[in-house]
This record gives structure tokens, sequence and C-alpha cells, in this order.
């Protein structure tokens, strides 16, 4: 997959914003593993911008690397100082799975009372009203009561 190419003024940006940052992963002696191209896949997912330290003194084996993991991940390489590589991924949005089975929740329900006399201020309560339940006619919390349906549409069901 080819890598996301920046302007400066982008990468400047991401360089600047990666300052703060720790390493998340590292890379050790046995070089770039199958199993450190998918942990650093998953911290790109999760964070977008990562730092990786590689523990290796080789120079010309760092940049290898670095260009390996920008172009077998989607990544942009932001900077390379030393033994640590800076990259950039945009994260995927995701998909928020809706429930079918899922029940009305909690709401909160004012109940308003007004004085008798009329010239006095209204009592105002909040109730928080679960799925089950239903307010009567008093401003009291009551269970709701399963609605009755017609036996003549039970039968032509």
């Amino acid at each position: 997959m080819p890598q996301i190419n920046l302007t400066p003024a982008q990468r400047k940006d991401k360089r600047a914003d990666a300052h703060h940052l720790d390493p998340v992963v590292m890379i050790g002696g046995d070089g770039l593993t199958p199993a450190v191209v998918k942990e650093t896949d998953a911290a790109l997912k999760a964070h977008g911008l990562i730092k990786v330290r590689v523990l290796g003194d080789d120079r010309t084996a760092r940049e290898a690397m670095f260009a390996q993991l920008c172009d077998e991940l989607n990544a942009a390489p932001i900077q390379h100082i030393g033994k640590l590589l800076v990259l950039w991924r945009p994260i995927p949005e995701k998909v928020a799975a809706e429930r079918t089975d899922a029940k009305p929740g909690p709401r909160v329900v004012k109940i308003v009372k007004f004085s008798k006399s009329g010239n006095g201020r209204p009592q105002v309560t909040k109730l928080n009203v679960l799925g089950n339940q239903r307010v009567a006619q008093g401003g009291e919390l009551k269970r709701a009561k399963r609605r009755m349906t017609s036996v003549k549409k039970n039968v032509a069901d």
C-alpha cells in the first residue's frame, strides 16, 4: 500500500504533537517481525500518532525499518531522530452497532405541583423514571402495566 504524503507544514504540526509522546512500540534485536508490525498497526488504530523506539545501532537498518513500516501500514513518515521513529495515520471512525433488543432507558421527569392558594411558588421535583415505571396522577411512580391486547387481534394472528 502507498504511504500517505504530507506537506511540510502538516509534518511540522505532527512533529509538534508527537513531542510529548512516549514510545508505544519497541523494536528489539530480532528486527521487524510480523508481531511488531501487528502491534504497530494496533497502536496506529488506537492513537493515530505514535513513536517507535528501535534498539539497534545500525542507522541504515533503522531507515529501512521506517520505510517498510510506512509502506506496509499505509502510514505517513513524520520524523526519524536517532533511535526514535514517528509515524502517523488517520484514526478510522468507529462504527457503533445499534442494538435491536434495547429497552427504553431511564429518563428524568419534572413534576410541578402548584400551591393551593395560587399565591405561593409551585413545587418542582425531578424524578428518575425507569423503563418499567410510569408517573401516576398524583406525581408518584408506579409500575407500568402490561397493555391488554384484543382477543380478536390474537386470533387473527
